[in-house]
C-alpha cells in the first residue's frame, strides 16, 4: 500500500512537472495559467486511461461478478487516492495564477474563487477520498467486478479535457471540437449512466435474476450508494446536452438566410 502510494505520487507529481515544463518552453507566449490548465487536464486524461484500462482488465477476469479477485481492483484505489488529493491542490494553484495574473492577490478572495468555481469537482474527490475509497477496501472479498465497472467511468474524462482545451486555446469553432463533443456525449452516457444498468444486470444474470428484480434483492445501502453515485453524473450529463444543444444550434442570421 504505501508503495502504492509513494509511486503514485510521484507519477502525478512528475508529469505535472515534465507536461509543465516542456509546455512552457514549446509556447513561450502562453501564461503560466494556459501551461498550468493543459498541464492539469493532460495529467486528469492520462489518469483516466489507467482506470479505464484497469477497469477492463478488471471486468474481463472476473467471470463471476461477486466472488472473483483481482488484485488491480484494490490496488488501483491506492493508486487513485494521491491523484485526487494533486488534483484538489493543483486546482487551487491554477486558481491562484489565474487571480493573480488579474492583480488579484487577495488570500481570501483566491480560496472564496477556488471553492465558487469548484465545488462540484471538490465534492467528488473528497467524497472519494473519505467514502468510497475507504468502503471499496473494506468491502471483503467481494465485488473486485464492479470495482472495476467503476473504473471504466473514467472513459469520458479525456474527451472532457480535449475539449476544454481546445476552448482555451479559442478552437471551438472547429470540427474537431464539433467531433469531440459527440465522443464526449457517447462515452459520458455510456460508461457514467449506462454503467449502473448494466452493473444489474451483470450481477442478475449471475444470480440467475431479470434486472427488475435485482434491486430487491440486493442490500438497500447498495442502490442508495449507485443513487448518491448516478445523481452526479445525470446533472454533469445535462450539462454537457445543454452545451451540444448551443453548439449545434444554427445561428438566427443563418436561418434568416
Amino acid at each position: 500500500m504505501l508503495q502504492t502510494l509513494a509511486w503514485s505520487s510521484l507519477f502525478f507529481l512528475g508529469l505535472f512537472a515534465l507536461c509543465t515544463w516542456v509546455l512552457r518552453r514549446a509556447r513561450p507566449e502562453w501564461t503560466v495559467y494556459d501551461c498550468l490548465m493543459i498541464s492539469t487536464r493532460l495529467v486528469s486524461s492520462a489518469q483516466a486511461v489507467l482506470a479505464t484500462g484497469s477497469g477492463i482488465v478488471i471486468i474481463f477476469n472476473c467471470r463471476n461478478v461477486v466472488t472473483d479477485r483481482h488484485w488491480l481492483a484494490r490496488e488501483y484505489i491506492w493508486f487513485l487516492v494521491p491523484y485526487m488529493v494533486y488534483d484538489t491542490c493543483v486546482m487551487y494553484l491554477c486558481e491562484w495564477y489565474r487571480t493573480t495574473e488579474q492583480n488579484r492577490r487577495d488570500s481570501r478572495t483566491i480560496f472564496r474563487s477556488y471553492l465558487s468555481k469548484n465545488r462540484l469537482m471538490i465534492t467528488h474527490h473528497v467524497a472519494i477520498l473519505l467514502v468510497l475509497a475507504p468502503i471499496a477496501q473494506l468491502r471483503g472479498n467481494r465485488g473486485d467486478f464492479f470495482v472495476g465497472c467503476i473504473f471504466t467511468a473514467e472513459l469520458s474524462t479525456p474527451f472532457v479535457s480535449l475539449g476544454k482545451i481546445l476552448i482555451q486555446l479559442k478552437q471551438q469553432h472547429t470540427l474537431l471540437y464539433k467531433v469531440n463533443g459527440i465522443l464526449t456525449l457517447t462515452t459520458f452516457f455510456c460508461c457514467r449512466i449506462l454503467l449502473f444498468p448494466f452493473m444489474y444486470c451483470s450481477y442478475g444474470q449471475q444470480v440467475k435474476l431479470n434486472l427488475l428484480q435485482v434491486p430487491f434483492r440486493i442490500p438497500f445501502l447498495c442502490n442508495v450508494a449507485n443513487a448518491f453515485l448516478i445523481a452526479p453524473q445525470i446533472y454533469w450529463f445535462s450539462l454537457l446536452c445543454k452545451k451540444a444543444a448551443g453548439l449545434f444550434d444554427t445561428p438566427p442570421a443563418e436561418k434568416d438566410g
